[in-house]
């Protein structure tokens, strides 16, 4: 009885973080003349894929999603390698005001991205690299959160991997490839979700710095469709759908990582 008592509170939770996407699902199959149907139905009649024939129609969605997978994709990666390097340096290598450096790189993490945008974009005119993948990349190739992050999980690690390795005549190079990575995978993959979320959401900074159609993200994308005047709705939750799938595949792919991290965080 205790059990089914605990687990009300968790279904109940579960069902409440469910409901908007859920909602979005019901309403991108919803014809135009069911919207404004007062109160809202879960099951409308006519429901279909219409909206999501007029979302393809409206743009090159096709061309959208395949911009933001692979700047995502290479924001993460990039992430990945500058963060984890940045963090063995912290965690491992000591030298001198690497504490104080540390509390520098981490006071970034207060600058909102509102404040960077427009030296960001000047740097970008200067350089001629407005509208251009590489501008929408190179502000998100480092990251203090991912270093902060990675950091704290190979501070966790034991330092005797480190000195048998060396006894087996391993530097720092390969100490770090072949005994820090492999040991913090969890965090590793709790890190790539995290980057690949933000790049994938990432709208403000696309705003500035894009101005052709053909380089245009998914928030951008989805911005579009929002009239002046009126806004179908159907269509605009058909490409929030489209949009949530891929990072519900790669959490998919990824939970057992994130709940490893999660309990080894637990554990200390």
């Amino acid at each position: 009885m205790g059990k089914v008592l605990r687990a009300i509170p968790v279904l109940l939770g579960a069902l409440v973080m469910l409901f908007p996407f859920a909602w979005t699902v019901v309403t991108s199959l919803t014809p135009d003349g069911a919207l404004l149907v007062s109160p809202p139905d879960f099951t409308p009649e006519g429901a279909g894929l219409d909206a999501y024939r007029r979302l393809l129609e409206a743009m090159p969605f096709w061309r959208i999603v395949f911009n933001s997978a692979w700047l995502a994709v290479a924001s993460t990666v990039l992430q990945l390698v500058t963060s984890s390097m940045a963090a063995y340096a912290f965690a491992r290598l000591p030298f001198p005001g690497r504490n104080a450096l540390f509390a520098v790189y981490l006071a970034t993490l207060m600058v909102p991205m509102q404040v960077l945008v427009v030296p960001l974009f000047l740097e970008m005119r200067a350089f001629n690299l407005v509208d251009t993948y590489f501008a929408v990349l190179a502000p998100t190739v480092a990251s203090a959160f991912g270093v902060f992050l990675l950091r704290q999980a190979i501070a966790q690690v034991p330092r005797e991997f480190d000195e048998a390795a060396v006894l087996d005549g391993a530097g720092h190079p390969r100490v770090f490839a072949f005994v820090i990575l492999p040991l913090i995978r969890p965090a590793l993959a709790t890190f790539a979700i995290f980057g690949f979320i933000a790049s994938w959401n990432a709208y403000l900074w696309p705003l500035v710095i894009i101005r052709s159609p053909e380089f245009m993200t998914i928030p951008l994308g989805l911005a579009s469709l929002h009239g002046q005047f009126t806004t179908e709705w159907n269509v605009v939750m058909a490409g929030s759908v489209v949009s949530v799938v891929p990072i519900l595949i790669l959490y998919l792919f990824a939970q057992k990582h994130v709940i490893a991290s999660v309990a080894q965080s637990g554990l200390k």
